[in-house]
């Protein structure tokens, strides 16, 4: 079953997660790994891999 968009987040977690998804790409751009990200903004590197891919 597919969620609608925002995957069944309140309006208040999806905007704490674009802020964890902005972190992570300002990281990027530092070269840092994909590991050392997810491990500090305490989400799986599966989904920081994800996000640098978009």
């Amino acid at each position: 079953m597919r969620y609608p968009q925002g995957g069944g987040l309140t309006a208040e977690r999806q905007e704490f997660r674009e802020g964890l998804r902005l972190q992570a790409a300002e990281r990027f751009a530092g070269g840092e790994a994909s590991s050392v990200i997810a491990k500090d903004l305490r989400v799986s590197v599966r989904s920081v891999q994800r996000w640098r891919r978009t």
